[in-house]
């Protein structure tokens, strides 16, 4: 098959995955079931994961699924690290459920796990829609 159709394909499918894990990932923030405090945070943290993993590579379909998972783990644990700080403009990012969402607002060891889980199934997932 010709590489820009390939890559066409690819990227359609990737655009298919984020409207599938785009409400399931906010739907983790509203979840009040049983262990809700698990999926509000950690299960919620695996999807973000895998959401910029679907990102990244919907930008740069030629770039190793692995490179892709490690800037993403990378970026997501600075972010984790910059929840110890809380300078006025970040404190207004957070006001907002959004910035709450994207950015956080309290540092957890535990976060780190799930987004080493997150990467690993983002690499998986992206793997599957190239090779569909």
């Amino acid at each position: 098959m010709n590489p820009r159709k390939e890559i066409k394909i690819f990227r359609i499918r990737v655009i298919l995955s984020l409207l599938f894990i785009i409400p399931l990932g906010f739907a983790t923030k509203f979840y009040c079931g049983p262990d809700a405090w698990w999926f509000n945070d950690y299960a919620g943290g695996m999807l973000y994961e895998i959401f910029w993993c679907l990102m990244l590579a919907l930008v740069w379909p030629r770039t190793s699924e692995f490179r892709i998972a490690l800037l993403v783990l990378g970026i997501t644990s600075l972010l984790e690290f910059l929840q110890l700080w809380h300078p006025y403009f970040l404190e207004v990012v957070r006001s907002t459920f959004i910035g709450r969402s994207l950015i956080g607002i309290s540092f957890t060891w535990l976060d780190f796990p799930y987004y080493v889980i997150g990467c690993s199934l983002g690499v998986i997932w992206t793997k599957r829609l190239k090779k569909i």
